[in-house]
């Protein structure tokens, strides 16, 4: 008999009791199933490679690498933190609604301190609640109809009737000039061209800089010039607010009705401070991922003329129709006519994935496909490889429109449940039906008044953010 089997025999029945269900439960844990992986090189482990300049339109060497190696989940030691990466849209999904319960948005500390503790993309919980609905209410499904789409198409033909026939344009920086001016105009009553549109413009550039840079808050490097560009646009809307509060209650009010400032400073009880946040953030978001998806759907139907002709002949009908009935200007019955162009555009965000991946954090112990999420554990659901899958995607590289038709083979994919450019769950993109009507509109203007060839060869890097490396130069020709 073991020494241990004596003594137990001398302990008092409580102490016996809890050794034996120690001794029970510790039999019975079983190690923890971590996905399969890499941990790299200490504390920064993969970050680099996975962070790696690669064609925007793939999902990078790392990436391709890791699936085939590890397959569609596995670990990693990304931003500093243990991480599970996910290319697999079932755990993808799981994670995105199961926000606030099981995962929660954990971004790392560069992000949060140049979009502001209190931006949208980084705020949790009732925080996000309230900014997500107040930006919901806004941008209402009413006022989308009755008021944005107007100032779409306003803003669309300021930018469109500038180019002259036979010139070279920057693609990118005119799609930027047209959803910066527009979000200036939503959210700060700002009108284009003005002295401090252009102003805010400038240090906005500034800022952008900065996001795509290392996180060195030294003097001279891009990320302290866009931390100390972020003061100067707080800055600019505080005195925005301050003018507002001075103002008669008539002039107050009619600006209340046209700009997200006046509306959040009316309708909710946030604080300065959280007001100054999410109208950056809102400006950040609403500005940069328009502009690069309409880009890219330039850049991708140069390459697909049939794409273009179909295109053409869906807008032409329109506009004969509108001529007929002596209308003038697009209405919602129009935008929805489009049904090419949402194919169009579903296509040009798949592969284009302008929003690459999300960061989460595991709020708790989690078990998925045999595998286990320890609790703290950051998690990252990557869009760009389920949408470059070639099991979900037949020929998941070419730019195909027609696989969103309806009854289409081309795509085998059951349904969009796959097809989460705008994420999903409780932090669904609430902007996404503004983004989708821009470039809509976009679109139609374009194929209607112009041609447009590559005027000298370009493609987009993702880093981390997609943009083109020259900008996307094209030289347009005037439909006459």
């Amino acid at each position: 008999m073991s020494a241990v089997v004596v003594l137990l025999f001398f302990l008092p029945p409580t102490i016996l009791a809890m050794f034996l269900i120690w001794n029970s439960s510790k039999k019975q844990r079983k190690p923890l199933k971590i996905p399969p992986g890499n941990i790299g090189w200490p504390f920064i482990g993969e970050t680099i490679a996975y962070l790696k300049p690669h064609l925007a339109t793939s999902m990078g060497e790392f990436m391709e690498q890791h699936i085939s190696r590890f397959g569609k989940i596995y670990s990693s030691n990304l931003f500093g933190e243990p991480t599970i990466v996910s290319a697999d849209p079932e755990l993808n999904r799981f994670i995105l609604h199961n926000e606030g319960r099981l995962f929660e948005c954990s971004y790392p500390r560069n992000v949060r301190q140049i979009l502001g503790e209190w931006s949208m993309l980084v705020v949790v919980g009732n925080m996000h609640r309230e900014m997500r609905t107040i930006s919901l209410n806004f941008m209402s499904h009413a006022r989308l109809r009755k008021q944005m789409l107007r100032e779409v198409e306003r803003h669309i033909l300021l930018v469109l009737n500038s180019w002259e026939d036979d010139s070279t344009i920057s693609t990118q920086e005119e799609a930027k000039k047209f959803t910066f001016n527009l979000m200036a105009k939503y959210i700060l009553n700002l009108d284009p061209g003005k002295a401090e549109t252009e102003q805010l413009k400038r240090e906005y550039v500034t800022f952008m800089k900065g996001m795509i840079s290392a996180p060195l808050n030294l003097p001279g490097t891009a990320y302290k010039k866009a931390l100390q560009s972020r003061s100067c646009i707080l800055k600019f809307i505080g005195q925005k607010m301050e003018e507002r509060r001075s103002s008669t209650y008539d002039e107050c009010k009619k600006i209340e009705e046209d700009d997200l400032l006046g509306w959040v400073s009316k309708q909710t009880n946030l604080s300065t401070e959280q007001i100054l946040d999410l109208i950056l953030s809102m400006l950040f978001a609403g500005h940069e991922t328009s502009s690069v998806a309409i880009a890219f759907s330039v850049y991708f139907l140069e390459c697909c003329p049939k794409a273009v002709h179909q295109l053409r002949e869906e807008h032409l009908e329109i506009a004969r129709r509108k001529k007929q009935l002596g209308e003038f200007g697009l209405s919602w019955e129009d935008y929805k006519q489009m049904e090419f162009t949402q194919c169009v555009i579903n296509e040009t965000l798949r592969l284009a994935n302008v929003v690459r991946f999300v960061h989460r954090r595991a709020l708790r112990d989690v078990q998925f496909k045999g595998y286990d999420i320890p609790r703290g554990w950051k998690v990252i659901p990557d869009f760009a490889a389920v949408h470059l899958d070639p099991s979900l995607y037949h020929h998941p590289q070419e730019f195909n429109p027609w696989r969103w038709k309806t009854g289409s083979s081309n795509a085998t994919t059951t349904g969009t449940s796959n097809f989460m450019p705008f994420g999903g769950g409780p932090r669904l993109c609430a902007g996404l039906e503004l983004a989708k009507l821009e470039m809509a509109v976009f679109l139609h203007h374009l194929v209607l008044n112009y041609r447009w060839e590559s005027d000298e060869p370009d493609h987009a890097i993702a880093f981390p953010f997609p943009h083109f490396t020259k900008g996307l130069p094209i030289k347009v020709h005037t439909i006459t």
